[in-house]
């Protein structure tokens, strides 16, 4: 399963970074907002259907565990690989909204869940955040797009709907084997339900992004990658788990979660875009030591959580 998941989502990236490009040039607007908005969206669709499902089974920590888990595996994980290998560039201004968003999520979190309960009040103003946040990205495409040229290759709407279906089809797919074998893992070894989702079901459901941030950053295209990872980011906190607290509220044992939202936060710092928007190779190497540090933190506040 892990094998068949892995070669799925490096098709899907393929497919996906392409009609994402293409859409891109269709609409006019910067890669940077198709890689913050469709391909983020698209590549998080793991983490809602395990949202949807962890919720209807009585079990909503999972799809916390998953979400939380998940931001920190994008960033420490994920995009430290690219950014080790290669290093890359921020090339749209919009980037700085993004992350600055992202950085301020894990703080609102705390704040609604520190009542120790996650009720569907918390979820509505995660999701206005939300709301307001795509709005904002929204209006600066639609800026752009105004400033901007038709593109001069042309671009058929018809190949890059296929590109993007198929590439999210098989992203889907994928990530849904590796979660299987995952979590079957983590159930055997006792691990608790948020644990599970924050250290096993968020590396299996951030597949999609690796394959496509890594497929991205091959093709050119910087903006697409690092797009895709924050967008993914507030896309899985503000909406994802928010939508499994609106389908069945729970309690939250807030020492468990606190690691997965202090990385959230560390991990944005260290990829706060230098000068000119450079990530050095350097800051790759910084974030893959913290994820092994997020691990070990995660799985100790597990064993001691009540």
């Amino acid at each position: 399963m892990l094998v068949a998941g892995i070669v799925l989502a490096w098709f899907g990236g393929e497919f996906f970074v392409k009609g994402g490009v293409g859409l891109a040039r269709c609409l006019r607007w910067p890669s940077a907002v198709i890689g913050v908005t469709v391909a983020a969206f698209g590549t998080s669709s793991p983490e809602l259907l395990v949202a949807i499902h962890a919720a209807v089974d009585g079990v909503p920590q999972i799809s916390l565990g998953d979400v939380l888990g998940s931001n920190v595996v994008n960033i420490s994980l994920v995009l430290a690989i690219v950014v080790a290998l290669s290093g890359m560039k921020a090339e749209d201004d919009g980037v700085r909204r993004d992350w600055a968003v992202a950085v301020l999520v894990p703080g609102v979190v705390y704040l609604l869940l520190m009542d120790g309960w996650f009720s569907r009040i918390d979820a509505a103003v995660m999701m206005l955040g939300f709301v307001l946040w795509l709005l904002a990205v929204i209006r600066h495409a639609r800026r752009h797009a105004a400033n901007m040229e038709a593109a001069v290759e042309p671009v058929s709407p018809l190949k890059t709907g296929f590109a993007i279906v198929m590439g999210l089809a098989l992203l889907i797919v994928a990530a849904q084997l590796v979660v299987d074998g995952g979590k079957g893992v983590a159930e055997w070894l006792g691990w608790s339900p948020f644990v599970v989702g924050a250290v096993v079901v968020a590396a299996a459901t951030s597949t999609p992004e690796l394959a496509t941030t890594f497929i991205a950053r091959m093709r050119g295209h910087h903006d697409v990658g690092l797009g895709n990872i924050l967008g993914s980011n507030i896309f899985n906190v503000l909406f994802v788990a928010a939508v499994a607290a609106l389908i069945r509220p729970y309690p939250v044992k807030l020492p468990e979660i606190v690691p997965s939202l202090a990385f959230g936060v560390i991990t944005m710092l260290l990829i706060l875009p230098g000068k000119g928007g450079h990530l050095g190779r350097g800051r790759g190497l910084v974030l893959l030591a913290t994820y092994a540090a997020y691990l070990a933190l995660t799985l100790k506040a597990g064993e001691a959580a009540p």
